[in-house]
């Protein structure tokens, strides 16, 4: 890993002295990019046959522009910039410079956050810098998009020790997640090969090896099967670079296979001891897992704007595969009865889903949707009869409104996700997304989850009120977000006591400007903690006593600078 890391350096250095456009990707959460490029596609600016539910998306093949960057044509002049041409008298090795980036989070208070990448859950500052280059020869393209992250890892109240009969409870997720609550007692600094790429590619297909950050499904705030809540992972990926166009419609699609990481840093409290019994199982020493995973898309011929989608995603530890089925399972699910013991089915965490998205460039209106089981199991006829078992869904939807004046408009976004359990057998049963029984590291990449940010069992809803125009946006946005309420169904289902859920309400005002080649934008939010850790103390003489509320002031700048 380092090796490569000096190569891509290397490589770098020597670009920035040769003085025309590619096909690089726009990584998922480049700041301002990937929102304009979807708002683009409402306001008819971009062709609707990309559906967005297949991230990073290569604008150079999907929206036909001479580079990807370069959505409108105004950033850059190819035949005078330094920055972009070829390294060979022939004009066959191709190169360009990928934009400058810069993240950076402040949180006051304890952790806040969702799909940041590389960020961990970090009190004070964090930031990621990250600079890098693409070649291009002949139908081989190679992106070096490396990232330092440095972050204060200040430290904070996590799980209230007073919590003493409820830690017991809270270690049945613990045991089964590898989510630690901090990283650590020390300041992190790290150098990896973040939005990085090989590949090989051929009419309109590509087959490579990556580290890049992805997303699957239509939603812009959570994803059930994929996001870039945790670092990119390194994997082997084949994936088409547009939709391919056939007779009955456009398919986009992607599989993948990888290798996911797990930590050494402890859960909160877990030398406690309740009654003689230690909370905390210790999970395996090699807690590495492979995973697999398929994707596609179809758009109708005959319902321009709908996109139809499934997906789904296997992992499993490497200690534990043994045949050729457990390198590329992602249609085995082993259907049977839950509570048939299957040693084949058990030892793998399996979700799934289907999606779909709604896009009118007329009306500048876009509805989508993502239902997904936690495991693959499920008989036909058990799905019918509780479609609800096991079950997470995310609907949204945005929409455009002209204002007089050109090129400017009022939108208005809204999205719900759950993923909380409505069955009580499911919750007793710990079937709570994204923990396992047999992986007991759970859906996660270096701590943190793959899915939905917000962690196991989150329910949030979010709306989004803003003025827009080509890069610019001044937005309000609201967020209710419920943490893990499988585990307060779980601990408080005897008392039913409805004030001890743990809330979040996040008010945010959002602005995203371009000046010159430099794009920027900045989120302040005020995070309102009801509960916080699902800590209440009881007074005997007052029912609507305070619980362990709490505020945290977070801060997230995100740089985007385009080079000439």
């Amino acid at each position: 890993m380092k090796t490569s890391l000096r190569l891509g350096l290397v490589i770098l250095q020597l670009l920035l002295f040769v003085e025309v456009s590619l096909s690089q990707s726009v990584a998922v959460g480049t700041p301002v990019l990937e929102d304009y490029m979807r708002r683009m596609q409402l306001e008819g600016k971009l062709n609707d046959l990309s559906s967005f539910m297949i991230r990073p998306i290569l604008p150079v093949h999907a929206f036909d522009r001479e580079v990807g960057f370069d959505l409108d044509s105004t950033f850059i002049d190819i035949d005078t910039s330094p920055y972009y041409g070829f390294l060979d008298e022939e004009k066959k090795l191709k190169f360009f410079i990928m934009p400058v980036t810069n993240r950076f989070q402040y949180a006051s208070n304890y952790a806040f956050g969702l799909n940041d990448g590389a960020m961990i859950p970090n009190r004070g500052m964090q930031n990621i810098f990250s600079i890098g280059a693409y070649l291009e020869y002949g139908k081989f393209s190679l992106q070096l998009q490396p990232e330092f992250f440095l972050a204060q890892n200040k430290d904070y109240l996590g799980f209230p020790i007073e919590h003493q009969s409820t830690i017991l409870y809270y270690f049945e997720y613990m045991n089964r997640i590898d989510m630690p609550e901090r990283f650590g007692t020390e300041p992190l600094n790290s150098l990896n090969l973040g939005q990085s790429s090989l590949r090989f590619n051929h009419k309109g297909m590509s087959l490579g090896i990556s580290t890049e950050n992805l997303w699957w499904g239509p939603g812009k705030r959570s994803s059930l099967l994929m996001s870039n809540n945790a670092p990119g992972f390194l994997h082997f990926t084949l994936n088409t670079q547009k939709p391919i166009k056939t007779k009955i419609g456009h398919f986009e699609g992607q599989l993948i296979s990888g290798f996911l990481k797990s930590t050494n840093y402890p859960s909160p409290h877990s030398d406690y001891v309740f009654q003689q019994n230690p909370v905390l199982v210790p999970k395996r020493e090699n807690g590495d897992r492979y995973i697999s995973g398929l994707i596609f898309t179809y758009q109708p011929k005959w319902l321009p704007g709908l996109s139809l989608g499934y997906g789904s995603v296997n992992h499993m530890y490497r200690a534990d595969m043994e045949t050729f089925a457990d390198y590329l399972p992602v249609f085995n699910g082993e259907k049977g009865f839950y509570a048939v013991h299957n040693p084949t089915r058990d030892r793998r965490q399996q979700f799934s889903s289907g999606f779909f998205r709604w896009l009118s460039s007329e009306g500048h209106f876009e509805f989508y949707g993502e239902y997904g089981t936690n495991g693959n199991s499920i008989r036909t006829a058990d799905f019918l009869i509780t479609p609800e078992r096991n079950r997470a869904f995310t609907l949204g939807f945005s929409t455009l409104i002209p204002l007089k004046r050109d090129r400017q408009f009022i939108q208005i976004s809204s999205e719900m996700t759950q993923s909380g359990q409505t069955i009580r057998e499911s919750i007793r049963n710990l079937d709570t997304w994204y923990i396992h029984n047999h992986v007991r590291h759970g859906y996660t990449h270096q701590g943190q989850v793959l899915g939905i940010g917000y962690g196991p069992a989150a329910n949030v809803n979010w709306v989004e009120l803003g003025w827009v125009r080509d890069f610019s946006k001044i937005a309000f946005h609201m967020e209710r977000i419920v943490y893990n309420n499988d585990f307060y169904n779980f601990r408080f289902e005897a008392s039913k006591d409805w004030r001890t859920k743990y809330v979040d309400l996040v008010p945010s005002l959002v602005t995203e400007w371009r000046f010159g080649n430099l794009l920027a934008q900045g989120n302040f939010q005020y995070v309102n903690t009801w509960n916080y850790k699902w800590y209440l103390e009881n007074q005997p003489d007052i029912y609507f006593v305070p619980g362990l509320d709490r505020g945290n002031l977070v801060l997230n700048i995100g740089l985007t600078y385009i080079l000439k």
